[in-house]
């Protein structure tokens, strides 16, 4: 189910070191799910998202990630929003779900 689920993040605020901007192994969510213990670190470098005001990050929550809290009253404000194509299994739902096939089509000018 997580290898089909992507992430947009919309930043309202800069983000680097000193508000909380992701920290991410690249590469990581190819790797499937696995435990914190089995990460080595000796080979797994982690890189700083920076994202300005207004960017857009798109990421799979696969992707080994973490943030730092924010230093000096910094703030990050994000709108953090995850899709999915699939549905969930065993009569569970999504919280908010919407068919995107049910939207009815485009009428183009004439």
């Amino acid at each position: 189910m997580l290898e089909n689920i992507f992430t947009i993040r919309i930043h309202l605020d800069d983000t680097d070191e000193n508000n909380g901007a992701l920290k991410i192994v690249p590469g990581s969510h190819q790797k499937g799910i696995y435990r914190p213990e089995a990460i080595d670190g000796s080979k797994e470098k982690e890189v700083v998202c920076k994202v300005s005001q207004g960017g857009i990050m798109i990421m799979q929550p696969l992707l080994l990630h973490a943030s730092n809290r924010t230093v000096n009253n910094n703030k990050r404000r994000v709108i953090h929003l995850e899709f999915s194509d699939r549905q969930l299994p065993g009569g569970l739902q999504w919280a908010e779900y919407l068919a995107l096939n049910n939207f009815p089509a485009v009428a183009q000018n004439a």
